[in-house]
């Protein structure tokens, strides 16, 4: 083990990067197992596939399993132009989305002329102590043009709990119907003790294609 360890000390460099000749066959082949994954690791749970969709929900997947819960969306595109992407949060297994909510929202715009730009709080993508559906974006709606879309994540904190509230954090961002790139950050929690089983996404108007991908987050 000794020469290895001399062999590969010989090949990093004083910036501590390894250089190719450090990685060899012998190096690794005595090997007989590689330690867990350290937490954080995403583990990918399920995928759904919106075409001309009304509404995307994950009725199983969310439990006692992970502490934490990564929802990836890929390309999120509203039939309809400037609609607004939403979420709710349900705690009878889909039955019902409607879980009282507390959210704060901000958004940094700018447009493609480079004539307009901003960084500021939107009040009207916030609840207090709303049962409805929040938004998943700040200022204008995704346009639906055909190279117009949404991407982002959405990370639900512990939802199997029956002692805390259920905090949320959310960074999307959207190619805007005026032709803005919004950079949404919006955060909150669902104010229930019960725990989440389900949530639903659909947009304020019209159908929607596009992916989005559930994740565990492993525990550490």
């Amino acid at each position: 083990m000794g020469s290895i360890t001399r062999s590969l000390s010989n090949n990093i460099t004083t910036g501590g990067v390894i250089l190719p000749a450090g990685i060899t066959n012998d190096s690794v082949s005595a090997v007989t197992s590689f330690a867990n994954a350290s937490g954080g690791t995403l583990i990918l749970l399920s995928t759904q596939t919106a075409n001309d969709s009304a509404t995307i929900s994950f009725t199983t997947g969310l439990d006692s399993t992970y502490d934490a819960y990564e929802f990836k969306f890929i390309d999120i595109h509203p039939r309809t132009d400037s609609s607004v992407f939403h979420f709710n949060l349900s705690t009878d297994s889909g039955s019902n989305y409607n879980v009282t909510k507390t959210t704060t929202a901000f958004g940094a715009i700018h447009n493609e002329g480079d004539t307009s730009a901003l960084l500021g709080y939107d009040s009207g993508s916030d609840l207090a102590q709303g049962t409805g559906f929040q938004h998943l974006i700040t200022q204008e709606g995704v346009g639906n043009g055909a190279d117009e879309s949404l991407s982002g994540s959405l990370i639900l904190f512990n939802p199997s709990s029956t002692t805390y509230v259920k905090h949320f954090i959310i960074r999307t961002n959207h190619y805007s119907s005026s032709n803005y790139s919004i950079d949404n950050g919006i955060a909150g929690y669902g104010n229930t003790t019960s725990a989440v089983n389900a949530i639903q996404f659909k947009m304020g108007s019209g159908n929607f294609d596009g992916v989005i991908k559930l994740y565990g987050v492993k525990k550490s």
